[in-house]
């Protein structure tokens, strides 16, 4: 590949997961202290992601991979998802801004396959290349949350008290309208010039992997998919909102320190997996996931404020060991014939169903555990997720029978 493209992809991957961590660490916080919206409408706007997730295959699958080259849908994509983010900057109430954060999500979440598609295709080996240009999405996402703790300090007491917050999607609007147009200048990527063949749409959403769910061990990693995103659905929803409210300093800019571990953890998987094996992977990530809440439920912003950072920080095992794992097993298990719907359908499970249930969950706890001056004990909140994730990961031990899965990097 070369240099000049190379570099244009960075740019890309950059501005793709700016954009998205730029609006979305702060959702939970600019809604309920900006706009008012009730633990129950937080949760609402958070499933618009699973809602994305879900209708992402079919404008894959229907427009760009039939009809038009990647780089364009992912032009026009943005450019229109800049309108509604500047929409959702200019907003005042929860009735308006929601379907503006719905047709936001239903139209970046597919922008999440195309930005792969297109990178994809002016790789000779992916195997090896891919990762050095994917690492430039996770450093959009931290300097979009260093950007807004410790550059501009919309999310101090002061920037939320003064309704700063508002401005993370005035940038990322500008963001989304400068990737939307920069795509138009992208490499070429015509419909189906990955696979030379267009998928069907099936194959695209994953119906055509049901077959796996005969074979036992795959079920159960399935079911175990979609139940560990329920506590996972609680993080995203819950996170900013909760260090803002104890009082924590640069609140998302010291999220940022679970992308930093993304990439650390990222590149030591390898290394875990082929020591360990699959099963022992997940379960660590499970076990991060129950370690985590439990270190929010008791942690503070004085003394024992390093369980706090402690517990952003293993969001590297949570994810990497979890999602990429997965990824690796089903590609696995589905071989040659059913890779693309296989991982259609994990990914339906997971920020699709799984999710949606969680953000559901997530928002009717928090809710119960609201006091009358608008805050909320947050050390018996942190107790569910963290309850469930080792109901889960007990579950799987149990019933997860040790395989041997080669890993190729």
């Amino acid at each position: 590949m070369k240099a000049g493209i190379r570099i244009q992809l960075c740019i890309m991957m950059f501005l793709e997961f700016f954009i998205w961590g730029g609006w979305f660490v702060t959702l939970g916080t600019f809604l309920g202290n900006n706009i008012g919206a009730t633990d129950g409408q937080i949760a609402q706007a958070f499933s618009t992601q699973s809602w994305g997730a879900i209708i992402a295959p079919f404008v894959i699958g229907l427009i760009a991979d039939k009809y038009f080259n990647a780089e364009r849908i992912l032009g026009v994509l943005h450019i229109m998802g800049a309108v509604l983010l500047y929409m959702m900057y200019s907003t005042i109430s929860f009735d308006l801004f929601y379907p503006y954060v719905l047709g936001y999500m239903i139209l970046y979440m597919p922008t999440l396959a195309l930005v792969n598609s297109v990178s994809f295709n002016q790789m000779k080996n992916p195997a090896k290349e891919f990762s050095l240009v994917r690492v430039f999405g996770t450093m959009g996402w931290i300097i979009a949350g260093l950007l807004i703790s410790y550059f501009f300090n919309w999310d101090s007491d002061v920037g939320i008290s003064a309704g700063l917050l508002k401005n993370t999607f005035l940038m990322t609007a500008i963001a989304s309208l400068a990737l939307g147009l920069f795509s138009f200048t992208l490499p070429k990527t015509p419909p189906g010039a990955q696979s030379g063949e267009k998928l069907t749409l099936s194959e695209i959403v994953g119906l055509d992997a049901l077959k796996l769910l005969k074979d036992k061990n795959f079920l159960i990693f399935f079911i175990s998919s979609i139940l560990i995103c329920i506590p996972l659905a609680f993080y995203y929803q819950n996170a900013n909102p909760f260090l803002v409210e104890i009082g924590m300093e640069n609140p998302t800019g010291k999220m940022t320190l679970g992308q930093i571990s993304e990439i650390l953890f990222m590149l030591l998987l390898p290394y875990f997996f082929t020591r360990f094996g699959f099963k022992k992977t997940i379960l660590v990530a499970m076990l991060a996931w129950a370690v985590r809440y439990l270190l929010f439920a008791y942690g503070n912003t004085g003394d024992l404020g390093f369980m706090l950072l402690t517990g952003i920080a293993l969001h590297g095992i949570c994810y990497d060991f979890f999602f990429v794992s997965g990824q690796i097993y089903t590609d696995s298990k589905a071989g040659a014939k059913y890779k693309s719907s296989a991982q259609g359908l994990i990914t339906l499970a997971t920020y699709g169903l799984g999710m949606l249930v969680g953000f559901w969950i997530a928002g009717k706890i928090s809710n119960n555990y609201l006091l009358s001056d608008g805050t909320h004990i947050w050390d018996t909140i942190w107790l569910y997720p963290s309850g469930f994730a080792l109901i889960v990961l007990v579950l799987f031990a149990l019933l997860f029978e040790s395989e041997k899965i080669d890993y190729k990097s």
